[in-house]
Formats: C-alpha cells, structure tokens, sequence
C-alpha cells in the first residue's frame, strides 16, 4: 500500500471521522448489503402496500430517504427503488408465486437488519431468507500500516 493509501486507510479508521463507513468489530467497510426474498408472501402486487413498506423499512433502519419510485407491471409485479442518502433498497416482485427479490444497501449508522421484521409483517409471511455482505470488507485494513 503507497503511504498515499496508507494515510488515507488511517484516516478512515478514526471513530470520530464523519463519513458514512461502517466500523463493526474491529472492521471498517463500505456498508451492509442484504439479500433479502420474501417466499410465500402477500399483497407482492399492491404498488400502494409495497411503497409504504419501503417507507416503514426506511424508518426502521433509521435512513433518509432521497426518492422513491416504483413502477406497476402489467398483468403481475412492482419493481422499486428508494435512494437512500445511505445507498438504497431495491425490488422486483413476482405476486403470482408469492416471491418478493430485495436488496438493502446501507452504509453508516443505519440498521438494515431492522428491515427484515418490517417485511415479514408488510406481506404476511415468515418465510424470508437473508443473505449479508460486507461490501468494501477488506479494502480498510482494521489497524493502520
């Protein structure tokens, strides 16, 4: 690593930088990305049902919102977004099997954890898996060099 690099990594790892990484046991990354599918679930076609979840999740993990949009396909399916001044959640819906696909993409002090309760509860299902990654692990080494 230059000392360009090095200077830059020591910088990112002071607790009282304001930035938007996140620093988690020991470890500083760019965020937390979760793969989210919600199975067997209800109301994955109600565009209006579908915006107030996002809204609840936004609220839940504590983000800002930016925007909003969704779109209505015809005969079945929403797809969405919700830029988040902390990344974004996004999703496409396939109602007719009851399948939701959301991504959650939250850096700094946001908890996108809190969103997987919200959408077992928005379409009635307990059936959500969730899959995390930690984007930009490893780029930030957790001491500097």
């Amino acid at each position: 690593m230059t000392s360009a690099l090095t200077a830059q990594a020591s910088d990112v790892l002071d607790a009282e930088r304001d930035d938007y990484f996140v620093r988690r046991d020991g470890v500083v990354y760019a965020g937390t990305h979760l793969i989210i599918e919600v199975v067997n679930g209800t109301g994955l076609d109600d565009e209006g049902r579908i915006r107030k979840a996002l809204h609840d999740c936004i609220d839940a993990c504590e983000a800002t919102l930016l925007h909003i949009h969704t779109h209505k396909f015809t005969p079945h399916g929403v797809s969405g977004v919700a830029v988040l001044a902390e990344s974004h959640i996004s999703l496409h819906t396939w109602p007719e099997i009851g399948y939701g696909a959301f991504d959650i993409f939250m850096c700094g002090a946001a908890q996108p954890w809190r969103a997987v309760e919200v959408l077992a509860r928005a379409f009635d299902t307990q059936d959500i898996r969730v899959r995390e990654l930690r984007r930009g692990e490893g780029l930030i080494p957790d001491t500097p060099a």
